[in-house]
């Protein structure tokens, strides 16, 4: 049976799939060498500033079938020294009779010349195959790349009557255990943990990463504090738990010098939000993650973080786990503040949406509607 390009570029998306948490600010990127319709060999970028991926396939792969095979890659190969030597060059001097590319890739550096460079030494390169898995897949880091904005995600835990704490406000726990497991797997590949400072003085949070022994990280996140009025306490354990990873505090640049001063002497990073930025504090914020190189951001702040993100349209990605509880309460708090829509056909639509169960909750999550095709090239 003769197999597809679909077929194989299919293979090589969920090699790349394996690279996610570990590679980032780099892409996902999967390859696969096929000769006479069989692989002959395979690879994927591991890590960030590892081998990339056609040179993870190509070292397992006899020379001597590479004049008539075809090299499937998710990403167009670069074309610049980085980290690693251009993989442009490494595809010319095996010379496969073909390479097929899922998409372009946005980043400067390449941006075309990739391709160019390979059909320049008659090497033959089809474009688009399966563009729009690639695109899905690494539209954390085309959002990055073309905005200046890490992919954002919101998550919440919920009673079924849409409660996210009681009316006195006490939120633990809603979700169950499993539940909670799942959001330390979710932090432990993201690059940073976002909340507002009505969350850090509520509930003090650590929002570090507990995983299982057997499970290990795959990158430390960032715990990040959007505060204006700079109303963190210095004893709180975001701040004395520093050493056990990043603590980023957003404030005014206007706030008090000698707390900013104590906040740094204690470890923290600060980002100062110019005046004229403090009523588009939270893209003001995004921005400077994006700078530091940052992909995926986690918003797990309280209803007026994620109402403001959900306001601004900054939101890309939905985690939420429904608990079979029931609080009531006209006072009780609901996960989304801020103005919100005034008409239902405003509403925003989750698509590519993911129902599962989780112990006793039920999981969702998806991505907004449009997200995807904001990154389409």
């Amino acid at each position: 049976m003769h197999l597809t390009d679909e077929y194989w570029m299919g293979l090589a998306l969920e090699l790349a799939k394996q690279g996610q948490g570990f590679v980032e600010p780099n892409p996902m990127v999967g390859c696969v060498v096929v000769h006479e319709n069989q692989l002959i060999a395979s690879g994927y970028h591991p890590r960030f500033g590892g081998p990339h991926a056609e040179v993870e396939a190509l070292r397992n792969c006899d020379p001597s079938k590479l004049a008539n095979a075809t090299v499937y890659v998710t990403l167009e190969p670069c074309s610049h020294f980085g980290k690693t030597p251009p993989c442009a060059d490494l595809l010319i001097r095996n010379k496969p009779q073909r390479v097929v590319v899922a998409m372009q890739d946005p980043f400067p550096e390449v941006a075309g010349k990739g391709i160019a460079k390979l059909r320049e030494n008659q090497i033959q390169v089809d474009v688009g195959t399966l563009q729009h898995q690639a695109v899905t897949l690494n539209a954390p880091y085309l959002k990055r790349i073309l905005t200046g904005i890490p992919w954002v995600v919101a998550k919440w835990a919920m009673t079924l009557d849409g409660a996210i704490a009681t009316r006195d406000g006490d939120s633990k726990w809603i979700s169950c255990e499993i539940s909670r497991g799942i959001v330390h797997e979710l932090r432990s590949r993201l690059d940073a943990i976002l909340i507002g400072s009505g969350t850090a003085l509520a509930d003090d949070p650590l929002l570090t990463t507990r995983l299982k022994p057997s499970q290990a990280p795959k990158r430390v996140a960032a715990r990040v504090v959007l505060d204006r009025q700079l109303r963190i306490l210095t004893e709180s354990q975001l701040v004395q738990s520093s050493d056990q990873g990043p603590v980023i505090v957003a404030t005014s640049e206007g706030s008090d010098s000698t707390k900013i001063s104590k906040l740094i002497e204690l470890g923290c990073e600060m980002i100062l939000i110019p005046q004229d930025q403090l009523g588009d504090s939270l893209r003001f914020v995004l921005g400077e993650l994006g700078k530091r190189n940052m992909t995926n951001v986690l918003i797990e702040g309280g209803q007026t973080l994620l109402g403001s993100a959900f306001d601004e349209e900054l939101v890309d990605e939905v985690h939420c786990f429904v608990a079979p509880k029931l609080v009531g309460g006209a006072k009780a708090l609901r996960p989304l503040g801020g103005a919100g829509c005034a008409w239902m056909r405003q509403a925003q639509s989750i698509t590519d949406l993911v129902v599962r169960q989780s112990g006793c909750d039920i999981y969702l999550h998806g991505v907004l509607d449009g997200r995807i095709d904001t990154f389409r090239l």
